[in-house]
């Protein structure tokens, strides 16, 4: 009968008394050492058709994705997170918005959206102001479970302002203002998936 490491791991290996098989005594050994280590794999794909059956995934098994190059843990209800952020991907604007500088963009993180960048009216004139006024659209996966609502830092000739931006559960993002603004900052809107 095979003994446990000392680490509480349950990682096995064979004792003296166990009936000799080289084979067994080191797979054994091998499987419990490699489903504690980081576990490589080409992508998800990948991944999933390996993880099956007597190897499927078990919680709190960590995995690198190499054309992902991303970090997932294994959670206990059974599904691969990201623990690394992901890559930035742009903002499609509304017809009359379009980047003010940068690379406006949102990246998903631990489960939660972060934003970055700045928006300006096409025409480079002031924001409507007193009115919701819908600035552009976050694809499915970026979307919150509930409405979430943000102050943002807006700029007028160098003044500092503020502006209210509100993503809805359809992926619209609206503004409000009341001031005279040209263009509002994305930096530091960051909500929960959940």
């Amino acid at each position: 009968m095979p003994a446990t490491d000392g680490y509480g791991q349950a990682v096995q290996y064979p004792v003296l008394s166990d009936a000799p098989n080289m084979e067994n005594a080191f797979q054994t050994a091998v499987n419990g050492i490699v489903s504690h280590s980081v576990l490589r794999f080409a992508n998800s794909n990948e991944r999933s058709a390996t993880l099956t059956g007597q190897f499927k995934a078990v919680p709190g098994m960590i995995s690198y994705l190499i054309a992902e190059d991303r970090w997932d843990r294994f959670d206990g209800d059974k599904v691969w997170r990201p623990m690394t952020p992901g890559a930035w991907k742009p903002l499609t604007f509304a017809s009359g918005y379009t980047a003010f500088g940068g690379s406006p963009g949102y990246r998903i993180v631990n489960g939660s959206v972060e934003l970055r960048g700045a928006f300006q009216r096409t025409s480079g004139s002031n924001f409507t102001q007193d009115s919701e006024i819908y600035a552009f659209t976050l694809p499915t996966e970026a979307r919150p479970s509930t409405a979430r609502s943000f102050v943002a830092s807006a700029t007028y000739n160098g003044g500092g302002h503020s502006a209210r931006l509100v993503a809805r559960t359809d992926g619209a993002v609206v503004y409000i203002i009341g001031h005279s603004a040209n263009f509002i900052y994305l930096d530091s809107v960051r909500y929960s998936l959940d």
